[in-house]
Formats: structure tokens, sequence, C-alpha cells
């Protein structure tokens, strides 16, 4: 899907400028005048950047911010606000908005940010592709393979993985082997890399011990 902007206002003539400016600029654009019509239309693929007023009747941009975040909803939130919402535009922020854009809007300014919040959300789709294709191969590991790995993601050398899990460090060498042939990767730094992301910290839980040179 290409990169979109999506743009949420309630005042008409406000949409008609920002729409036309976003296509003169080589912008695709979806245009919705409400946060409530845009809720109706909203799908979890679509990537780009979302631009919203911030105060709007009925649910307001930190409202959609607010709901959009309860989903899930990855893209970057540009807001529009006017001079004085100080408050609000401090709560935005922590909620994890991209950035802001005060009224009246100069174009330039508008183009240059859509332009990187685009590029901060290909960045970030490209990194979560990577870990989801990370954690697909992780999958493909043995319950022995991921005892190994676990032990391995917490330093401990050949010869204490061996002691932890009662085989010899010649078995942990083979299955390192292993797990970087499954996980794709070119040396075993690649390996810890990929699977203390995989593991976010939690380790998966020990698959018990098995004898010596089981898979």
């Amino acid at each position: 899907m290409q990169p979109t902007v999506y743009f949420v206002d309630d005042d008409a003539s406000v949409r008609d400028a920002i729409s036309l400016l976003l296509s003169l600029k080589g912008f695709l654009s979806q245009v919705f005048a409400s946060a409530e019509t845009f809720l109706e239309t909203y799908r979890p693929e679509w990537r780009g950047v979302l631009l919203t007023d911030l105060r709007m009747p009925g649910m307001s941009g930190l409202d959609l911010q607010r709901e959009l975040a309860a989903r899930g909803f990855s893209l970057p939130v540009v807001m529009l606000t006017a001079h004085g919402d100080v408050t609000t535009t401090r709560e935005a922020m922590k909620n994890g908005a991209y950035d802001f854009i005060e009224k009246p809007v100069d174009d330039a300014v508008l183009v240059d940010v859509l332009r990187n919040a685009i590029a901060h959300d290909a960045a970030s789709y490209k990194v979560e592709a990577a870990r989801q294709a990370h954690r697909g191969r992780f999958e493909r590991l043995t319950p022995r393979e991921r005892d190994v790995a676990r032990l391995f993601a917490q330093g401990l050398q050949n010869r204490h993985i061996a002691a932890e899990l009662g085989i010899s460090p010649r078995t942990v060498e083979v299955y390192k082997a292993r797990m970087m042939e499954k996980l794709d990767c070119r040396n075993l730094a690649e390996v810890l890399r990929v699977i203390s992301e995989c593991m976010d910290g939690s380790p998966p839980a020990p698959a018990g011990r098995q004898p010596a040179g089981s898979a």
C-alpha cells in the first residue's frame, strides 16, 4: 500500500485547501470530515501519516489519538493546533504525537513535517517487518534449541550451557550451528541479536531436560 496522508478536519475550507496542497506536492491523501468517520474507515494495514485537527466537534483529535492507541495504531500522528492549546498539546505529546503544526498553517512547514513523518513510518515498518520475520524463524527452533538460545542470550559460555542442560559442550556447538542456519544468520553475534529481540527480555520457558544429544 502506498504511503498516504490521512487528513481529518471538520472545517470544509481547511480540508479543501490542504487537500489541494497535498495534491500539488505529490502526496496521496484521504480526507475525513470527522474523527468518527475516519475510525469507521480505518484499516490496520494503512501506511503513511495521520494529520488531524486537535479541536473538533464530537471526538477531538486527542480523543482520536487515544482511541487509535488503544487499537494498536502505529502510524505517526501530526496535530493541527491553534495558539493556546498548550496543555492539550503536552498531553498529546505524552501520548506519542509525532509533531504539531500551528494554525494558520505554513505550507512549507506542513510539507516538510509530513514527508519526515512518512519516512519515519516507513523506517518503523521496515524494522517491524524484520522483527516479525525473525520471530517466524525463531518459532522454528526446537525446544532444546530454545533452551540453548535462552542461556546463550544470558551470556553463558558453552561449558556452562552444557552443564546447565546436561549435555556436552560439543553438542552446544551443534545446537548453535543449527540456530545460525534456522535464523538465517551469518555469525553468532547476529544469532544473539535475533534471539534477544525475539525474547523481548522475557525468555521462553525452559523446555525441560532431555537426554544428551536429543533435539
